[in-house]
C-alpha cells in the first residue's frame, strides 16, 4: 500500500524471494488447482485471447497440480526471457518494479481452501499464475510487462504511483482486446475468475470503452467487487508502441490538471462500444492486491 511499510520475511531474500518449494504443497492443495484450472480452461475457449489460450500451454507441465516454478519458468525463459519466483506475499513498490523491469514476474506461494473457489480477500498462486503467465508467453504483452516496470521505476520519482497503478489495473488485470471483430478477455482479474469471465463479455451492466492512456489513468477502480468499465485495446502489439512512445512525465503532470473519473463515468470524449446499465448486484470477488495495494 503506497506510504505502508512492509517486512521482509526472515525467510525471504534481499529481493523478496523465497523458495517454492514445491513438494510441500498437499494433494488437497494440488486437487483445488486442478478443480480451478479444469474449470476455468473448460469456458475460456471463445471468451478469451487467442495470446492466452496459446499461453496456457505453458502450464501443462509433467506435475500434476500446482506448477513447478522451476519448470515453469524454464518454458517462460524460451519463449519471452521471463520467469516466475515465489514471494511470502505484497512486496515493496520498488521491488514489484524491478523484478517487472528484469522480467521476473512474482507469484505468491499458497493457494486457496476448497469453500474460498470463487472469493479470496488476496490473490493466490492460481490468480498469479494462471491468470498472469499465459500472457507472458507472449512476445508482445511479455515487452509491455517489462516496460511497465521499467516506467513504474520512474512513476516513484515523479510521484505518480496511483496514475500507473490505474494502467496496471485496467489492462494486466481487468483488459479486454478486439480481436476477429470481437471482445476477448485477457486481464489476470477475469480470467483467473469464472463469474467476470461470464460477466466481463456477457452482461449489460459495464461500460466496454475504447483505451485511451489519458482516460484509463483517470480512472478510479474498486478492488472488490465486478469492474464497471473495462477498457478495450486494438491489439497487445498497439497497447505496447503506446507505452513505450510515450513521455510519460508530460503526461503525469498534464493529469494533475484533471479531475479524476468515477468507475462508472462516462465523458464525451470516450469511444464507447457499449454504455452499461450499471444495474448488478455487488459481486465478490478476488482482489488482485499486489497492484492494488503496492502500487496504488
Amino acid at each position: 500500500m503506497e506510504g505502508a511499510t512492509l517486512e521482509l520475511s526472515p525467510q525471504a531474500a534481499p529481493d523478496w524471494t523465497v523458495p517454492q518449494q514445491w513438494e510441500r504443497f498437499t494433494a488437497k492443495e494440488h486437487a483445488v488447482w486442478d478443480t480451478l484450472f479444469a474449470r476455468q480452461t473448460a469456458m475460456l475457449p471463445g471468451r478469451a485471447s487467442d495470446a492466452f489460450l496459446r499461453g496456457v500451454d505453458v502450464l501443462r507441465l509433467s506435475k500434476p497440480g500446482i506448477p513447478d516454478f522451476v519448470e515453469l519458468s524454464g518454458r517462460l525463459m524460451a519463449a519471452t526471457g521471463w520467469r516466475v519466483v515465489a514471494v511470502p506475499g505484497l512486496v515493496p513498490d520498488a521491488v514489484f518494479f524491478d523484478h517487472l523491469a528484469n522480467r521476473t514476474f512474482v507469484a505468491g506461494n499458497f493457494i486457496r481452501t476448497p469453500d474460498q473457489l470463487d472469493y479470496l480477500k488476496e490473490p493466490d498462486v492460481f490468480h498469479d499464475v494462471f491468470g498472469h503467465v499465459p500472457m507472458l508467453a507472449d512476445p508482445m504483452f511479455a515487452d509491455y510487462m517489462a516496460a511497465y516496470g521499467r516506467g513504474g521505476q520512474r512513476a516513484g520519482s515523479l510521484g505518480a504511483l496511483k496514475r500507473l497503478a490505474r494502467l496496471y489495473w485496467y489492462t494486466v488485470e481487468f483488459g479486454l482486446v478486439e480481436e476477429a471483430g470481437a471482445l476477448r478477455i485477457y486481464g489476470a482479474g477475469i480470467v483467473s475468475s469464472h463469474g467476470e469471465s461470464l460477466f466481463a463479455l456477457d452482461d449489460p451492466s459495464p461500460n466496454r470503452i475504447g483505451f485511451d492512456l489519458n482516460r484509463v489513468m483517470r480512472t478510479e477502480y474498486k478492488i472488490d467487487d465486478y469492474q464497471q468499465s473495462y477498457f478495450v485495446i486494438p491489439s497487445f502489439s498497439e497497447l505496447l508502441r503506446t507505452t513505450v512512445e510515450t513521455d510519460f512525465g508530460p503526461l503525469y503532470a498534464a493529469l494533475e490538471r484533471q479531475h479524476d473519473l468515477g468507475v462508472a463515468e462516462v465523458v464525451a470524449e470516450d469511444r464507447v462500444l457499449t454504455r452499461g446499465t450499471q444495474r448488478y448486484p455487488t459481486q465478490k470477488c478476488i482482489a488482485p492486491a499486489q497492484a492494488a495495494a503496492a502500487v496504488g
